[in-house]
């Protein structure tokens, strides 16, 4: 590994973006429309919005970056030059790092502005540190970036890459607890629950909602969550190919 080359991968991407205005838009404006529409949604439900809203601060980043990253991951091995940049002297995993800085300073702003707005334009109201959910959601937007360079790996085209979003993270959605409690779950479900990671997210991210307490079962799935984004990045490493056909 070199950090020179993690570094000049990390540039090269995020020139692109900046070339790229309507994804940059997208990706730091379409988590805030899509707060926007929940609280407007749950306006005449009481209290709703403030108990979804929270966790939705990191399900809306964390869909929206894996989505952005599967597709520009798979662009570039399409277009070769994932295949040109392997065939000169850096590593796979300088390049997974790089690719993944550059998307993960992208998420981190993402998560930033949505928090924002949903804590002062959207009347967003939590009992624990503001701050908190602000990282913990911008862990989330990064775990999204991972896991898009991860199956980009095994997808043909851009559209193929789009598919795993109802195949890799809306089932995580539906089983998180975010659409039902947990525990009123088939045994089965909360199985399955139990070995999602977007479930200690949204663990993590209630947990903040009522108290700011840094309780053993927040470390916990803090740490679960860090090192499922690991594993996620040297997964993406161990699969990238030099050969893109």
């Amino acid at each position: 590994m070199s950090l020179r080359c993690t570094l000049a991968t990390a540039a090269r991407v995020l020139r692109q973006l900046r070339r790229d205005r309507r994804t940059v838009a997208m990706l730091l404006l379409v988590p805030v429309g899509l707060m926007a529409l929940m609280s407007g949604v749950f306006a005449g439900v009481g209290g709703a919005f403030q108990r979804v809203g929270v966790p939705l601060l990191g399900v809306f980043p964390m869909t929206s970056m894996f989505i952005v990253t599967a597709v520009t991951m798979q662009r570039e091995r399409s277009s070769g030059t994932l295949e040109r940049l392997m065939a000169m002297p850096i590593g796979k995993f300088d390049l997974v790092l790089g690719y993944a800085l550059a998307f993960g300073l992208l998420a981190l702003v993402q998560a930033v502005i949505t928090s924002v707005v949903s804590f002062t334009l959207l009347d967003l109201r939590v009992d624990g540190p503001t701050w908190g959910i602000v990282l913990i959601a911008g862990l989330d937007a990064v775990l999204g970036t991972a896991f898009g360079l991860l199956v980009s790996a095994f997808a043909r085209t851009e559209f193929q890459a789009v598919q795993f979003l109802p195949l890799f993270l809306l089932p995580q959605v539906f089983l998180s607890g975010l659409m039902a409690p947990r525990e009123r779950m088939p045994g089965a479900l909360q199985a399955a629950s139990d070995v999602l990671p977007l479930t200690y997210a949204y663990d993590a991210l209630r947990s903040l909602t009522v108290s700011g307490a840094l309780t053993s079962t927040l470390v916990r799935d803090v740490t679960i969550l860090v090192v499922t984004t690991v594993t996620a990045l040297v997964l993406g490493a161990v699969t990238l190919r030099r050969r893109t056909g």
